[in-house]
């Protein structure tokens, strides 16, 4: 999968250094999948929701936070929309970002 944006990531792992092994690591699977469809991805990350509008929703370091994705299964791309902890999670509404 080609990931737009890993700045997204790194920025996200800076500001919470508690997160940046589990992104890194998130990271690191996500750039050598081949998904192709939400069944392919449970695969991987057992954990992984689909919350509507082409959004999938995966749990990082324990549930501690949270990462929204946009996935192109197609095209192979995944647009980073939120990274942030499960309360700020909670407050958002996925499919409208």
């Amino acid at each position: 999968m080609r990931i737009i944006a890993h700045r997204t990531i790194i920025e996200y792992g800076n500001q919470y250094p508690d997160a940046k092994t589990a992104l890194d690591s998130w990271y690191k699977t996500v750039k050598t999948v081949a998904w192709k469809d939400f069944q392919d991805m449970k695969k991987t990350f057992n954990s992984v929701d689909y919350v509507g509008n082409q959004r999938y929703v995966f749990n990082i370091k324990g549930n501690n936070y949270r990462l929204v994705g946009k996935i192109l299964f197609v095209q192979q791309i995944i647009y980073i929309r939120f990274i942030g902890t499960h309360k700020e999670y909670d407050e958002i509404n996925c499919s409208t970002i």
